[in-house]
């Protein structure tokens, strides 16, 4: 995706917005399914299908457009509006321990649509993979340690950087795989939605 030089069309917001309500509902997925919660130190985190929306927005609508509209969920969230976990909102929530991977969810979407543009096999399961995990491993790296951070220093509890990765390890096992299935969306979609994205990953390389 290459927004350089280019004004956003109609389609590209409508599709950003689009990304911007999937987060809100993957935010919120354990809402209707409470057994989506684990509890660790005082703190309730609800498994959610955020990674996943935001894997999607960078397969689909590449690196810019798909981090734009991962900036404009946050900002959502960041004036009070409810897309958050637990139909919550608030500029707070970026520095609670799970702010990181609010924050990540940026660079998620970034670095899968970037890996996508500049294969030379753009229709290959290979090629969406390695962009999904890609992205995943940005998510927790980024999440993770500022997740150990937050809970160290402004949040008084002394835990390693070993202990938060493990508390991490759960929600990990289920990214890895849903990396798969966005994989295989993608690689079914893309072909469908080139005609109306204007991004390289779905015109320029698919060409």
């Amino acid at each position: 995706m290459n927004l350089t030089g280019k004004r956003l069309r109609t389609i590209d917001l409508t599709m950003g917005a689009l990304f911007v309500g999937l987060m809100a509902i993957g935010a919120n997925i354990a809402i209707w399914l409470p057994f989506l919660k684990v509890t660790f130190g005082g703190t309730t985190v609800p498994i959610s299908l955020q990674t996943f929306f935001a894997t999607l927005a960078g397969l689909l609508l590449g690196s810019r457009l798909g981090a734009f509209s991962m900036i404009a969920y946050l900002f959502v969230g960041a004036i009070g509006v409810p897309v958050y976990a637990e139909m919550s909102g608030g500029i707070f929530h970026l520095i609670q321990p799970t702010g990181g991977f609010l924050i990540s969810f940026i660079f998620v979407a970034w670095v899968a649509g970037f890996i996508v543009e500049k294969s030379k096999n753009i229709q290959s399961l290979g090629t969406y993979l390695m962009a999904s995990f890609a992205g995943l491993l940005v998510n927790y790296l980024i999440g993770t340690h500022f997740m150990h951070l937050a809970l160290n220093v402004w949040m008084d509890s002394e835990i390693s950087l070993v202990t938060a990765w493990s508390i991490m390890l759960p929600f990990l096992v289920k990214d890895i795989v849903l990396s798969f299935f966005v994989s295989a969306l993608a690689l079914k979609m893309v072909p469908r939605l080139n005609p109306m994205i204007s991004s390289n990953t779905v015109s320029t390389k698919a060409s």
